[in-house]
C-alpha cells in the first residue's frame, strides 16, 4: 500500500474543502458581517481543513508512483467520509450549532446528494451555511473525485483507476487510457448546465442567492434548498416547471450530451435507458395524477397533475424538492414513489437509485434464464444500447441488484430494531431514502417531517447507508475487509 500516494491525494480534497470555505467565509462579507458565527464557523473550519490538508502534503512527498487498485479504491472510499467529516465543521461552529452526530449526518447528505436533513426551521440558520449545504450537494453531484482526475490527470497518479471507481462515472464505457478527457468533458458540461440552470432561475424571479442555492442543488439532484417549504416557497409553476426540466436533464447520462454536441444523434436514438425513463416518468405522472384526481386531494384536476409530475420527478431522479405533501396520498400513489426511488436515473448522469441501466439488463437476464429453462438449445445473446454485454457484466448487475436488496433488508431490520416507536413503513422508507440518496421519505421521516426525531445511533447509521449507496456499495465495502486488499 502507497501511503504516500493516498496522502497526496486526501490533502488535495480538504484543500478544495477549504477554499469552498473561504469562499462561504467571503460571502459573509456581502454585508459587513465578518463577525457573525458564520464568519468564526467558517474560517476554523478552513484554517482546519487547509493545517490537515499541508500535513497530507508533507506526508505525501513528491512521491509520483502509479496508484494501485487497492490504493484508488481507498481513496474513493475515504475521500468521500474524510470530506464528510471535514465539511461538518461549519454546522457544529454556526449558532445555531448542530450536534457532531447532526453535523456529519448532514454533510453526509450534502456530499452524497442525498438531500435528507436534520434542520428543521432553516430560517434560524445562517444564509451563509444553507450556502454551504446547497455547494456540498453541487460538489458532490459529478463527483470531488472526477474533479481530481480532471485537474491532475497529467500526473502519474493513478487517475483511471480512481475514475473507476467513482460511481459518477463507473458506468461510463471506453475510459481506457482517455480518463483525463472524460473527465475533463464531464465537468465542463457540468458547468454549462449549471450555467443554464442558474440562468433559468434567475429569468423567472429567483434572487440571485435563492437561483444560485437552488441551481447547485438542482444540478446536482440533491434537493436541499433554503428554504424550508422547499420548491414549494415559489409557488410558481414557471419555477417547478423549469426545476421539472432540469431534474430530467441531469437524470440522463452526461455522455449523451457530448455525442449531441458531436452531432451524433444516434446515439440517442438507440439509448435504451434514456427512452425507458422518459417513459416511466410519463407513465408514473399519469397514474398519479389520475389517483390524487379520483380522491380529490387537490383542487383540480390540473393541480393535481401539476404536482404529480413534480413528485414524480423530484423522486425519481433523487432530488427530493417537494411541492406537496406526498405522504398524505393515497397508497397507490405511495407504493408508486417508492418503486420510482428504487429505480433512479440514468448511469453516467447525477440521479440516485440502483440506474435503469442494471433494471433493464436484469430483466433482460431474468428473460433469458426464463427461455433458456424451456428452450435450452436456444443461444441468447443479451444486448444493451444495441451492443453485447459480456458475462461479467450480466452477472456483476445480478450481484448489484441481489446485494441492493439484501442491505435494503438488514438496515430495514436494524433501524426497527434502533427506533422501536416507527412504524414499518417509515422504517423501509428511511433507508430507501438514504440508501439510494433520495432525500425524504415517507411517514416519520416524510416531506412535512426530517430525520432529527432519530436516534444518533439510526443517523450514524443511514449516514453510512448514504456512502455506501453513493458509491454503489463496492469501494465502501471493501474497506471493512483488509484481506482483499492483498489480493489486488
Amino acid at each position: 500500500m502507497n501511503y504516500k500516494n493516498i496522502f497526496k491525494i486526501i490533502g488535495f480534497l480538504l484543500m478544495v474543502l477549504c477554499f469552498l470555505e473561504l469562499l462561504c467565509l467571503a460571502y459573509c462579507g456581502r454585508s459587513g458581517v465578518w463577525e457573525s458565527s458564520a464568519a468564526r464557523a467558517f474560517s476554523t473550519s478552513a484554517m482546519v481543513s487547509g493545517c490537515t490538508a499541508l500535513i497530507c502534503f508533507l506526508f505525501g512527498g513528491r512521491n509520483k508512483q502509479d496508484l494501485l487498485r487497492k490504493e484508488a479504491i481507498a481513496v474513493v472510499g475515504l475521500g468521500w467520509i474524510i470530506c464528510s467529516v471535514f465539511g461538518a465543521m461549519p454546522y457544529m461552529f454556526c449558532e445555531p450549532g448542530l450536534s457532531p452526530v447532526d453535523s456529519f449526518f448532514e454533510s453526509m447528505s450534502g456530499f452524497t446528494t442525498t438531500g435528507a436533513s436534520v434542520m428543521a426551521d432553516l430560517s434560524i440558520y445562517p444564509k451563509e451555511l444553507l450556502l454551504w449545504r446547497s455547494l456540498t450537494q453541487w460538489l458532490g453531484g459529478m463527483g470531488i473525485l472526477v474533479l481530481f482526475v480532471a485537474l491532475l490527470s497529467s500526473f502519474r497518479i493513478g487517475s483511471r483507476a480512481i475514475f473507476l471507481h467513482e460511481s459518477s462515472a463507473k458506468e461510463i464505457g471506453g475510459v481506457a487510457n482517455r480518463t483525463g478527457k472524460i473527465a475533463t468533458k464531464l465537468w465542463s458540461l457540468y458547468l454549462t448546465v449549471t450555467i443554464i440552470c442558474f440562468a433559468g432561475f434567475k429569468i423567472l424571479g429567483m434572487s440571485w442567492y435563492d437561483a444560485v442555492c437552488h441551481t447547485f442543488s438542482t444540478v446536482s439532484t440533491g434537493g436541499f434548498s433554503p428554504h424550508s417549504e422547499s420548491i414549494a416557497y415559489f409557488n410558481s409553476p414557471a419555477i417547478e416547471a423549469w426545476t421539472i426540466v432540469m431534474m430530467v436533464a441531469c437524470s440522463i447520462n452526461f455522455i449523451l450530451y457530448a455525442w449531441l454536441i458531436r452531432g451524433r444523434w444516434d446515439r440517442w436514438r438507440d439509448d435504451e435507458e434514456s427512452k425507458v425513463f422518459l417513459i416511466i416518468l410519463m407513465v408514473a405522472t399519469v397514474v398519479v395524477g389520475v389517483n390524487l384526481s379520483m380522491f380529490e386531494l387537490e383542487d383540480s384536476w390540473l393541480r393535481s397533475f401539476r404536482v404529480a409530475a413534480f413528485q414524480v420527478v423530484a423522486l425519481m431522479s433523487g432530488t427530493g424538492f417537494v411541492t406537496a405533501d406526498f405522504d398524505a396520498w393515497p397508497p397507490l400513489s405511495n407504493v408508486l414513489l417508492l418503486l420510482l426511488m428504487i429505480c433512479g436515473g440514468c448511469a453516467g448522469s447525477t440521479s440516485g437509485g440502483v440506474k435503469l441501466s442494471r433494471w433493464i439488463l436484469f430483466i433482460k437476464s431474468i428473460k433469458a434464464q426464463v427461455n433458456a429453462e424451456f428452450r435450452p438449445n436456444l443461444v441468447t445473446h443479451l444486448k444493451l444500447n444495441g451492443r453485447p454485454v459480456s458475462d461479467a457484466l450480466r452477472i456483476g448487475t445480478l450481484f448489484f441488484v441481489g446485494l441492493s436488496g439484501i442491505t435494503v433488508l438488514l438496515a430495514t431490520l436494524t433501524v426497527t430494531l434502533l427506533e422501536p416507536q416507527m412504524d414499518f413503513v417509515s422504517s423501509i422508507s428511511a433507508v430507501l431514502a438514504t440508501l439510494f440518496n433520495i432525500g425524504p421519505g415517507l411517514g416519520t421521516v416524510g416531506p412535512t417531517s426530517n430525520f432529527s426525531s432519530l436516534a444518533p445511533y439510526t443517523k450514524l447509521l443511514l449516514s453510512f447507508l448514504m456512502a455506501v449507496g453513493r458509491l454503489e456499495f463496492y469501494a465502501i465495502f471493501v474497506l471493512f475487509f483488509p484481506s482483499l486488499w492483498k489480493k489486488y
